[in-house]
């Protein structure tokens, strides 16, 4: 599978909200690494993620590939549960094993605008601890 589909199954699934579809393109254990969730086993976060989300659009605007490690840069119309918008543009970086599964997920983004809003709606949100 190439990057390019690999992206566009990902992000369709995604949009749709489909759990078994998104879940099918993770190695069993993989890490999900979120600004607002944290790291989580895909396992977790996905379903999290899906019950905080009212409507997601998804718009593709790039993809890369370097051996086991591909790029999508995108724009995320992300609708909250209650109606609240939280949009944003990120990049997830995705490792992926041998057989192109992707084995851990890095997402990259501005949180600033999105997770006033988020954390209004969840009542929490991840934040690294610092020294």
């Amino acid at each position: 599978m190439t990057a390019r589909t690999l992206a566009s199954d990902y992000l369709a699934a995604l949009e749709r909200g489909d759990l078994a579809a998104i879940l099918s393109l993770f190695r069993p254990g993989a890490i999900v690494r979120s600004p607002l969730y944290g790291p989580l086993p895909a396992a977790e976060f996905y379903p999290r993620l899906l019950a905080d989300t009212g409507r997601s659009e998804l718009r593709v605007r790039g993809v890369t590939q370097d051996g086991p490690l591909a790029s999508i840069w995108f724009q995320f119309n992300w609708t909250l549960a209650s109606g609240a918008p939280a949009d944003f543009e990120c990049v997830d970086m995705l490792e992926l094993d041998e057989e192109g599964l992707i084995t851990a997920l890095h997402i990259f983004y501005d949180t600033a605008p999105t997770r006033p809003a988020f954390e209004r709606e969840t009542g929490t949100s991840w934040r690294p601890v610092t020294p």
